[in-house]
């Protein structure tokens, strides 16, 4: 079996990958975190020498790189450490892959982007982030790009899936809340980890390396998103609309955040016939997944 190392494999996408591998015969997944837990092995993606260490004892066929610091607000503080995670630890799993001769697979964000465009975003287009996250995903783009000889590098965004993320965020407030404001003027495409983790599994075994763009498909605003959210649940919570400006006067935060987020699947469609499920049916089936349902009693 070819060996996986997968970093942060407790987050949303590390969860999502091994529900995918679970059982597969091809693929033998180890499991590295900074956490202590059962199965997983503990790893500092910061220090270079333990990643080459574990690299070189577990022989790869490939390292996918789910770990990253993605609390937007906090980065503006904690720069250094936000550096550290995104940016070092992107070149330390670069630097290992090229090592033992291994693929690397890399998830980068939107927030590489400045977030005015007016269309679809291509892996094409230049960046320009507004935001320590941003910055210093981009700083891990280009150690990738500088480093690994053999990468697939996959910029997602608003990503779903076991954990904190904004369709349990929505489901939990409307718990306690007839009515919550939402902000109507960011647009990019909701994005579940399960497709995310099935692209991956499409690009491993192939030589299709290079930048690539992960999203579901389609688009919408944040409110759409959170009607959409509530429509499936079977919830009466009204989605009150507001600007980014509005939102931010209740809501103070550090970080810039992106009016256009929308990434174009460019490279996909132009160098495999994989294709994203479209947001709405993404959506339907995680919650159907997770009894999320209208009338859906969670098992």
């Amino acid at each position: 079996m070819k060996n996986l190392i997968i970093t942060g494999c407790t987050g949303q996408l590390g969860t999502a990958l091994n529900r995918l591998f679970e059982g597969n015969e091809e693929y033998h997944l180890v499991n590295t975190d900074v956490v202590d837990k059962e199965g997983v092995t503990r790893l500092d993606i910061t220090k270079v020498e333990d990643v080459v260490a574990l690299a070189k004892e577990v022989q790869p066929y490939a390292i996918i790189n789910c770990a990253a610091f993605t609390a937007v607000d906090a980065a503006e503080q904690k720069l250094d450490l936000c550096y550290q995670i995104n940016a070092i630890g992107a070149r330390n799993m670069a630097i290992a892959a090229n090592a033992v001769g291994a693929k690397l697979v890399h998830i980068s964000t939107d927030y590489v982007f400045p977030g005015t465009s007016e269309r679809p975003l291509t892996e094409f287009d230049p960046t320009g982030p507004k935001s320590v996250y941003g910055i210093t995903k981009l700083a891990g783009e280009n150690f990738v790009r500088e480093l690994c000889s053999r990468y697939f590098l996959i910029r997602t965004a608003w990503l779903y899936g076991e954990g904190k993320n904004f369709v349990r965020t929505m489901l939990k407030l409307s718990e306690t809340h007839d009515k919550l404001t939402v902000v109507s003027d960011q647009f990019g495409s909701p994005t579940s980890a399960k497709e995310l983790a099935k692209a991956i599994a499409y690009l491993l075994p192939t030589d299709n390396y290079g930048l690539f763009h992960g999203t579901c498909e389609g688009s919408t605003s944040w409110d759409v998103f959170a009607r959409e959210i509530f429509r499936l649940a079977g919830k009466s919570t009204e989605v009150i609309s507001v600007t980014s400006e509005e939102y931010a006067a209740m809501n103070p935060q550090s970080a810039p955040r992106p009016h256009y987020s929308i990434l174009d699947n460019y490279m996909f469609r132009l160098t495999t016939d994989h294709v994203y499920a479209d947001w709405q049916t993404a959506l339907y089936d995680y919650m159907e997944e997770q009894g999320y349902l209208a009338g859906q009693v969670k098992a």
